[in-house]
């Protein structure tokens, strides 16, 4: 039985690897092909002003969903092995065992949901023309506000609670347990509200950087992985909030 479970685990962390990797590499893909066709020219920030429809939204859609699974998905690793252990306990008490791919379903649902309002924030940026063809804000006003907000919000009491149920996996598990795959389904949307209320602002400065821009992908994905895995974490995310504010406000200062 040990063996069972030991197996299982190796499983579950074999197809998250495989998901992030994946993910990844269709990102990778992306990345090449808007270089191959001119829209990453370094030094140039170059309006965006052709109209998009409805499958160029489409497809931004599915880009920020593929991008939300690349960055999460490790992050909350330690969240679905604990599920795993705790399911993996309950079942050597005769008790009903639940897929953990459903439990993950329910937190990728709320960064699904995440993704389709990006793309809409996207498609208005695009509209008021504050876009780049490498899908960065034009404006130091915005940018210097996305940047500031998201220091200050590193700071406040909404970001230490949903953290600390990041941080938390089985103190999460024991008080939200649900039986049943609707219970499974419901305790990942959940743990994934908690992870966004922790981190949604973080990815919206990839309209700062570009949303295209890998190096600012993997560094944010690194930083909410840290914050939510490394025994001080919390405490980087506060430094990691005052460089943000630092930041923003050198951005207002190109106003000037």
């Amino acid at each position: 039985m040990e063996s069972i479970l030991r197996r299982e685990r190796l499983i579950v962390c074999g197809c998250l690897a495989a998901m992030v990797v994946l993910s990844w590499l269709y990102l990778i893909h992306l990345n090449t092909a808007m270089d191959m066709s001119g829209m990453n020219m370094p030094g140039m920030v170059m309006l965006d002003t052709q109209p998009w429809g409805a499958v160029t939204v489409l497809l931004l859609f599915v880009m920020w969903a593929v991008m939300m699974v690349a960055m999460m998905v490790p992050s909350a690793a330690p969240m679905v092995l604990a599920f795993l252990t705790v399911n993996q306990n309950r079942s050597a008490s005769n008790r009903p065992l639940v897929p953990v791919g459903i439990f993950l379903l329910g937190y990728l649902a709320v960064w699904i949901a995440y993704s389709a309002a990006a793309t809409l924030a996207e498609w208005g940026l695009h509209q008021a023309t504050l876009l780049s063809t490498t899908m960065a804000a034009t404006s130091p006003a915005l940018n210097g506000g996305l940047l500031i907000a998201a220091g200050l919000f590193q700071l406040t009491p909404l970001k230490r609670a949903c953290l600390k149920s990041c941080r938390s996996p089985l103190s999460f598990l024991m008080s939200q347990w649900c039986d049943g795959e609707a219970g499974a389904f419901v305790m990942g949307f959940r743990h994934g509200a908690y992870c966004m209320g922790c981190c949604w602002i973080l990815m919206a400065l990839l309209f700062v950087a570009g949303v295209m821009n890998l190096f600012w992908v993997a560094v944010i994905a690194l930083l909410v992985m840290a914050e939510k895995t490394l025994p001080k974490g919390e405490i980087l995310g506060q430094i990691a909030g005052i460089a943000l504010v630092a930041a923003g406000v050198v951005s207002f200062a190109k106003l000037w």
